[in-house]
């Protein structure tokens, strides 16, 4: 009983629940620049070709390691003084993710295309910057002992952001449309705009949450080697905040925050660093270019707006949690890499899936099962995967080196995945789904490779 109320105690914290609500408001715009999107541009007769081409926009999400130290370092000039270093990027991220989701709900995709995803380009530039904000303002407002209850509240808004973002977005369209044949712009538009309502979860939470302090009381700062100007002088407190700092300054900047950390891994690795990057820039690829065309397959096929909410998007993030859960069971059992080759295995077989599903028409059962499939897998691998890349890092710059490979674990599969539509047009989905599992057997032998090369080392 003791032990239960010290749970509940944890997780009724104040910051905690601050970071579900934070998390929600991260979680909140990637679908509606990804997966949500491309159902509507389905729906509105936008080419699969040009569906793929659009998905695009998510590199956003994929190279924001290259602005992080400019968010890292630098305080927003007015925002930075009324509420903090921290907050004042969350806020202003916020806003601009708002101001992007209004754009896109004003915007018919079948009369101006370009005007659309323009939008949605400022839309996912804002929201990458709100996560790299807000895993900083996680890492400096609590203690080391409390992260794991903060990771755990924000995954779980996260989360249900995403069931929002998707299944109810969905949902909200097929209400406002009240079950009409063919495309109507005015529903789409009216889900996006009630998601853009939504983000002001966020903004309440970063309005009433505290700036992150340190010991001495200040906002909490950048590293001491990169601070500029006399101490005690509020350079200090809000490091970097001129703008127009000399160039060495930059450039010793851009030496620690980039070149350290990629020189320490490569050193630390060596030959097998060849090997880890590239595991690490095609682990993904299967599930990633697959998932580009998921939603203009099912509406190809003639599933509703309603089933896909309903079994895509509540039922499998539901599926993506029992096999993160499993993932998590089994790494510590049979060890990381083993739990990395069933998750990949999974992500093959599960393509396949939908490759005979192609063949079968509408058929809600197979969906069903395609979907558990596919979403058990990526939980299992997405578990173990985390874990692998976290054991890759040096605690000196575990934040850039984990967001590094984080990025380039994104870099190669979203920009393959631009050319889906390109594929589906000249060889069908059947032929789409078979080629998207082979491109995960690549990441099977590197798996194996690593797992050789490790031992080898072990025994040396």
């Amino acid at each position: 009983m003791n032990s239960t109320w010290r749970v509940l105690r944890i997780y009724a914290a104040p910051p905690v629940l601050r970071m579900l609500w934070l998390g929600f408001g991260s979680g909140l715009p990637l679908l509606l620049v990804f997966g949500t999107l491309s159902f509507w541009l389905s729906e509105a007769g936008v080419a699969r070709t040009t569906i793929g081409f659009v998905s695009w926009v998510a590199l956003a999400y994929a190279v924001k390691f290259a602005w992080a130290p400019v968010v890292d370092q630098l305080a927003l000039p007015w925002l930075g003084r009324r509420l903090g270093r921290r907050r004042s990027w969350l806020l202003a991220a916020q806003l601009v993710v708002i101001g992007g989701l209004l754009g896109m709900a004003a915007t018919d995709p079948a009369a101006d295309l370009a005007r659309l995803v323009a939008c949605a380009l400022v839309t996912a530039f804002a929201s990458a910057t709100q996560d790299v904000a807000l895993d900083a303002y996680r890492i400096e407002s609590a203690p080391a002992e409390q992260q794991a209850a903060l990771a755990a509240a924000y995954q779980a808004g996260y989360r249900a952001a995403m069931i929002w973002a998707g299944a109810g977005a969905l949902w909200l369209a097929a209400r406002a449309d009240q079950g009409a044949p063919g495309y109507h712009p005015a529903s789409w538009a009216f889900a996006y705009r009630t998601m853009a309502l939504t983000m002001l979860v966020g903004i309440v939470a970063v309005l009433l949450a505290p700036e992150p302090v340190v010991a001495d009381g200040t906002a909490a700062p950048a590293t001491d080697r990169l601070r500029v100007g006399p101490a005690n002088t509020r350079a200090d407190r809000y490091p970097c905040t001129r703008w127009t700092d000399r160039p060495r300054h930059a450039l010793a900047r851009f030496a620690g925050v980039f070149i350290g950390p990629l020189a320490d891994f490569l050193h630390r690795h060596g030959r097998r660093a060849v090997t880890l990057l590239a595991l690490i820039a095609t682990f993904r690829i299967a599930d990633i270019v697959m998932g580009v065309m998921a939603n203009p397959f099912y509406h190809d096929l003639g599933f509703t707006k309603d089933e896909v909410a309903a079994v895509s998007k509540v039922f499998g993030v539901l599926m993506t949690l029992a096999g993160a859960f499993v993932g998590g069971a089994l790494a510590p059992r049979i060890g990381v890499l083993r739990t990395l080759f069933a998750g990949a295995s999974g992500a093959v077989a599960s393509n396949l899936l939908f490759a005979l599903l192609a063949l079968r028409g509408h058929d809600l059962a197979f969906l069903v099962l395609a979907i558990s499939a596919d979403n058990i897998a990526a939980g299992i691998a997405g578990s173990a995967f985390i874990a692998f890349m976290s054991g890759l890092t040096d605690i000196r710059y575990s934040a850039t080196q984990y967001a590094l490979l984080s990025s380039m674990m994104l870099l190669l599969p979203k920009y393959v995945a631009g050319f889906s539509g390109l594929y589906v047009e000249h060889f069908g989905y059947v032929r789409f789904f078979c080629t998207t599992a082979l491109l995960g057997v690549p990441a099977l032998f590197l798996v194996w490779l690593v797992a050789r090369q490790a031992r080898a080392a072990h025994r040396d």
